[in-house]
């Protein structure tokens, strides 16, 4: 098995577009939830249809980027102090456990919402809900509030990975941005 398709300091052509792609998604989401309710009804329903339906895409890309991660290594960290190296690995590891588990938790809730009935896929296809009785108190209060909590979780892990990418570029002058950035 090839375990590098990164030959470079750079990572692969795949795993960025990966990156990239899931980061759009997260952001659409976010701010989605966030205007969602100071719409008018319609217009608001409309957004939170899309919403979930990304939310399960960004789910179904972070499997695929996990597995792609798994099968080709990304190239090495730039030289930086050990604490610095471990923070790295964590915070990644964590958004990779958060990019799983908000969408899932999401999921869960659109599913007690709805009461199993299948997601719209921007009108292409339906994704199949979990096969949950119409619970809304679990849907909100449990689901939804998970969803809530490890959302700006991911927030706050999002904040520390760009900073952590910030510091090495404008303070270590280090080509930090350089190796992910689509264009090189």
């Amino acid at each position: 098995m090839n375990r590098s398709d990164t030959p470079g300091r750079r990572y692969g052509t795949v795993a960025i577009a990966l990156h990239w792609l899931i980061a759009l998604l997260i952001a659409f989401n976010f701010v989605a939830a966030w205007i969602a309710d100071e719409l008018p009804k319609e217009q608001g329903q409309q957004i939170m249809g899309n919403h979930v339906a990304f939310g399960v895409c960004i789910l179904l890309l972070t499997v695929v980027r996990i597995v792609w991660r798994i099968t080709h290594r990304g190239p090495p960290l730039l030289p930086m102090a050990r604490w610095e190296a471990i923070l790295a690995h964590a915070v990644h590891g964590l958004l990779y456990l958060a990019m799983l588990a908000v969408p899932l938790a999401g999921y869960l809730m659109e599913s007690a919402w709805s009461g199993g009935q299948p997601i719209d896929m921007f009108g292409l296809f339906h994704f199949p809900a979990l096969p949950f009785a119409q619970d809304k108190h679990l849907a909100e209060e449990v689901f939804g509030e998970a969803h809530e909590i490890l959302a700006y979780s991911l927030l706050a892990l999002l904040a520390l990975h760009v900073a952590g990418a910030l510091k090495h570029q404008l303070l270590d002058k280090m080509p930090e941005l350089q190796r992910i950035l689509p264009w090189g």
